[in-house]
C-alpha cells in the first residue's frame, strides 16, 4: 500500500481533539489519513513512503465548495452584470436550452478541475441544466473524469414552457432518472462522486410537487437541496405545510434563504435544516445580504458555495473571506447604530470562516465521519500552502493567513483520497490545453446559438 508522510509542516487539522500543530507531520496510507502528531517515525517500509518537505508549509483539510452550478463554467464572466431577474430570463430561459451533453461536459470537467486548482477538494455540484439523460450523464462523467470528491445534485431545467406544456413549477422531480443513476454510474453511496437532489422546493413549485420532492429525497435517503428567495414564493406557506406533515429535518439543505423570516428560521434551524449561503453572488444579483450573522446568532454555522463562475470567480476561500467580511461590516454597523461604536472585538475569528468550508460542509453532506478534518480514519483530502511565498511571509497566525491572505497561487498541492491531483503548483492532467480550447470553443458556440436565436425572433 502506498504511503506518504508530510513531514515538519504547520498543520490545521480542523479537529478539535487534535488542534493545531506548530510543527506537524501528517501519514497516509492508501486513501486514508492515518496519523498526525508532532512527530512520526516511520517503523518499517520507509522506502516505500513518499517523504514530502513540510516546512515552511501549511497543510490544510480539502476545501468543501457547498454549491456550484458547474455548468456555467463556459460562460464564465458573461453575467456579471445581470441582476437575479436578468439571470432568471437570460440564463434559465435563455442561453440553457441552447446546451448539448458536450457543453455540459467540458463545462463541468474544466469547471471541477479548476475547483482542485483552488484547493477544493469536494464539490457540491448542483446541475439543473440536464433536460436529457444525456445532460445527466454527461455532467457525471465529467465530475468523474476530473478526480475530484463531489456530490451531484441532480436538478431540472427551467425554461419558460412552450403552448400546451407545464410550467416548470408544475413538474415533480424525475423520479426513474433518480433510479437509473442510483443503478449505474453513481450507485456506490461512498464513492468519489454521489448522487443528491437539487429540488424546487416550496419556493420555485407548487405544493403538489414538493411534497412529491421531499418525500422522494425521504424515501431514497438523498439530501434534497432547494434555493430559497429571489421573488415572491410560487406556494406561499408552503414551508408550513412541509413542517406539518414532518417532512422537513436532517437532509434539508437550503440555498440562500435571505429573505426567511425570523419565526421560519427558527423552525428550520429547530429541526436540523442546513445552510449554504453564496455570499459574493448574493450581494451581486441582489439576493439580499447573507444569512450568516442570522444563523450565528442561533447557533448553526453556514455553508459556503461560490454559485456562478458566469459572474465571479471559482476561489472558495476568497469567497469565504467576503462572507466574513460582510458579516463583520453587518456587526459593526449593527454597533454603530445602537451604541455608537464599533465592538470593542471582531464579532467572528478567522478560524469560523475556515470552518464553513471544511467541517461545515461535510457536516452538510452527512459525510463528517469521512472528510472535512484531518483526522486518522478519515479520507485523504488535504491542501498544501507555500506558507514561503512572498505574499505570506512572515506567518504569525497561521489561520488568518490561509482565510484572509492566501490565494490560487499559493495552493502548492491538493490531494483526494490520497491521490495527487495538485503537485509544485500544476494540475496533474493530461490535456489541459486541449480541455481549456474545447471549453472555450463551446462558450464562443453557445453565446452565438443564443444570439442566432435573438435576431431570427
Amino acid at each position: 500500500m502506498q504511503r506518504t508522510l508530510i513531514k515538519s509542516a504547520t498543520v490545521i487539522s480542523m479537529d478539535d481533539a487534535i488542534g493545531d500543530l506548530n510543527t506537524g507531520d501528517v501519514l497516509i496510507e492508501g486513501s486514508r489519513i492515518v496519523d498526525v502528531r508532532p512527530s512520526i517515525e516511520l517503523d518499517g517500509g520507509a522506502s516505500e513512503t513518499e517523504i514530502v518537505d513540510g516546512k515552511g508549509r501549511i497543510v490544510i483539510p480539502g476545501l468543501i465548495n457547498a454549491h456550484m452550478h458547474t455548468w456555467q463554467t463556459g460562460l464564465r464572466g458573461y453575467a456579471a452584470n445581470w441582476t437575479l431577474l436578468e439571470y432568471f430570463r437570460r440564463m434559465h430561459a435563455g442561453l440553457a436550452t441552447v446546451f448539448r451533453p458536450e457543453d455540459i461536459h467540458i463545462a463541468t470537467l474544466v469547471g471541477a478541475l479548476n475547483q482542485i486548482n483552488c484547493g477544493t477538494t469536494t464539490l457540491v455540484d448542483w446541475c439543473h441544466n440536464n433536460p436529457t439523460p444525456a445532460h445527466t450523464d454527461a455532467a457525471v462523467r465529467g465530475l468523474i473524469e476530473s478526480g475530484i470528491r463531489a456530490a451531484f445534485f441532480h436538478g431540472s431545467p427551467k425554461p419558460e414552457p412552450k403552448p400546451g406544456e407545464p410550467h416548470f413549477s408544475e413538474i415533480p422531480h424525475p423520479r426513474r432518472e433518480l433510479e437509473r443513476l442510483l443503478a449505474g454510474p453513481l450507485a456506490d453511496r461512498d464513492g468519489l462522486v454521489t448522487l443528491g437532489l437539487a429540488i424546487l422546493g416550496p419556493h420555485y413549485s407548487t405544493l403538489d410537487v414538493a411534497m412529491h420532492d421531499f418525500r422522494l429525497a425521504r424515501e431514497l435517503k438523498l439530501i434534497a437541496s432547494m434555493h430559497q428567495g429571489g421573488g415572491p414564493a410560487k406556494t406561499p406557506g408552503g414551508w408550513e405545510k412541509l413542517i406539518g406533515a414532518g417532512l422537513v429535518g436532517p437532509g434539508i439543505n437550503i440555498v440562500h434563504g435571505n429573505d426567511l423570516p425570523d419565526d421560519l428560521l427558527d423552525r428550520l434551524v429547530d429541526l436540523g435544516v442546513s445552510f449554504s449561503v453564496t455570499p459574493e453572488n448574493e450581494m451581486i444579483q441582489g439576493h439580499g445580504f447573507p444569512i450568516t450573522g442570522r444563523l450565528l446568532k442561533r447557533g448553526v454555522r453556514p455553508t459556503i458555495g461560490i454559485d456562478l463562475e458566469s459572474v465571479l470567480a471559482g476561489d472558495l476561500l476568497s469567497v469565504a473571506r467576503i462572507a466574513l467580511s460582510m458579516q463583520r461590516a453587518l456587526d459593526n454597523a449593527e454597533s454603530r447604530k445602537d451604541s455608537g461604536t464599533i465592538p470593542a472585538t471582531s464579532t467572528i475569528p478567522v478560524r469560523e470562516a475556515l470552518r464553513w468550508i471544511t467541517t461545515e460542509g461535510a457536516r452538510m453532506l452527512g459525510r463528517e465521519d469521512q472528510i472535512g478534518s484531518l483526522t486518522p480514519g478519515k479520507h485523504a483530502d488535504l491542501v498544501i500552502i507555500s506558507a514561503s511565498d512572498l505574499n505570506l511571509v512572515p506567518v504569525h497566525d497561521p489561520v488568518a493567513t490561509v482565510v484572509t491572505q492566501t490565494g490560487l497561487a499559493n495552493i502548492e498541492a491538493v490531494m483526494i483520497g490520497g491521490a495527487w491531483r495538485k503537485r509544485n503548483g500544476r494540475l496533474l492532467v493530461e490535456g489541459l490545453e486541449a480541455k481549456k480550447e474545447l471549453l472555450a470553443q463551446s462558450g464562443r458556440r453557445l453565446v452565438q446559438d443564443i444570439e442566432r436565436q435573438g435576431r431570427a425572433a
